[in-house]
């Protein structure tokens, strides 16, 4: 460096000297460098903002990956198709009863009327969905009676409040609950949509079937609709507890996939035939393990027909009434019928069932608690009255009875249906 005029500087580190220089004159005077001072820190404060010095930089030598990815960049293109072979005869036997099938197969959805806490108003809002499938020409659809119940706040289990049925083509229409049987879970809808569309499935029957055929299952797990899977009959003769505390014998094991959404879809076999209903999972899972249950087509071949005449199925005439769970509970029964009254001169009266009786004060006096029926534990009146559903009419029928603190058994002839015949209590 000669002389300070001699550096070139941009106008902001003019700026900077010129304001140093004052600072810089008041400094010692003890070397004789002390006039480059200004100068040299001028340089120092100008370094990082106008000026740098040009530093080489060497390019980045691509690596063996990179040059790869590169490369495989430039003649990425689509992949050319294979060629397709025919189905095998199992693949296209399948793929035809699927496309048959899955146009008597719907889509149930219902709604729950509930009452809104601040505005009391009552309102509908979607309950559940599950799967049916059309049973006859005369618009009537099949399903589970559980698939269409919900919960009150009151922990009451009842039908929803609102049901409609889409088919396989898309379209909905409003349906209407005409029969129930608690007592194999079982529902008929009649579906208020043109016939022409409504077909019905070929029926076949269960009490051909062998553990080891094919069977294939439709439905709508988790509202996925008219999904396929496919398995083989795992067992027969199983029985199945129902939601509704009964027992369904002759039941159908499959390790066909069945989920939540399924229940109420047709189990088919190999030939398209309907052989039973998809009802239930292994318990303790909640989902597919390939364990699932179907009721057999052959008591849906008997049930449902009477549940389209009636709307439910009769219950053979003994002669008596049980007590609400409410009223059981106010008199200390946990489990059990409390037989309320007894028809004078009726079966059950024939037999020695005794019911409710007062006491001076006007006072309910416990009589009989019928706590088991036909060797099965007896917990609820709906279970009872399910299991009576099930006995054909005519047979004698044996009660497992708590009176005064004793177990005794009361057999009851059932005596001829009377034309008022309550329909079951759902």
């Amino acid at each position: 460096m000669g002389r300070m005029e001699d550096v070139t500087f941009g106008r902001l580190g003019l700026d900077l000297v010129l304001r140093a220089l004052p600072v810089m004159g008041s400094l010692p005077q003890e070397t004789g460098m002390s006039r480059w001072i200004p100068c040299a820190l001028a340089m120092a404060l100008l370094a990082p903002v106008g000026y740098s010095a040009p530093v080489a930089v060497k390019p980045k030598k691509k690596s063996v990956e990179d040059m790869v990815i590169e490369a495989n960049r430039k003649i990425s293109a689509p992949r050319p198709l294979a060629k397709k072979l025919p189905l095998t005869a199992i693949e296209g036997s399948r793929v035809k009863v699927f496309r048959e099938a899955r146009k008597s197969v719907v889509y149930i959805s219902s709604a729950a009327l509930v009452q809104d806490v601040k505005t009391r108003d009552f309102l509908l809002v979607p309950a559940g969905s599950g799967t049916g499938f059309v049973w006859d020409e005369a618009g009537h659809v099949v399903t589970n009676l559980h698939v269409l119940m919900v919960k009150d706040d009151q922990g009451n289990i009842r039908p929803a409040a609102d049901l409609a049925v889409t088919l396989a083509d898309g379209k909905t229409y409003k349906t209407k609950l005409i029969g129930v049987s608690t007592a194999y879970d079982v529902a008929v809808l009649q579906v208020f949509a043109p016939l022409k569309d409504m077909r019905p499935l070929p029926m076949g029957s269960s009490g051909d079937l062998v553990v080891g055929q094919s069977v294939l299952a439709i439905g709508n797990p988790f509202g996925l609709d008219h999904t396929l899977t496919q398995g083989i009959v795992s067992a027969l003769g199983r029985q199945l507890r129902t939601l509704f505390d009964t027992t369904v014998p002759e039941v159908i094991q499959t390790d066909a996939a069945i989920n939540p959404g399924n229940s109420g879809g047709p189990l088919l076999d190999s030939g398209g035939r309907l052989t039973g209903m998809n009802t239930a999972i292994a318990p303790a899972t909640g989902a597919s393990v390939g364990i699932g249950f179907a009721i057999p087509a052959d008591i849906l071949r008997r049930v449902v027909p009477i549940l389209i005449q009636k709307g439910y199925l009769e219950r053979p005439h003994l002669g008596f009434e049980g007590a609400s769970p409410v009223v059981a509970q106010k008199l200390g029964v946990q489990r059990g019928v409390v037989v309320s009254e007894v028809e004078a001169g009726g079966p059950a009266a024939q037999a020695g069932l005794q019911g409710l009786k007062k006491d001076e004060a006007g006072k309910a006096i416990l009589g009989d608690v019928i706590v088991g029926y036909q060797g099965q534990r007896v917990d609820t009146p709906l279970q009872l009255w399910s299991m009576l559903e099930q006995d054909l009419p005519g047979a004698t029928l044996v009660f497992d009875v708590v009176r005064e603190g004793k177990l005794v058994k009361v057999t009851i002839k059932p005596g001829k249906s009377k034309p008022k015949a309550e329909k079951p209590t759902v």
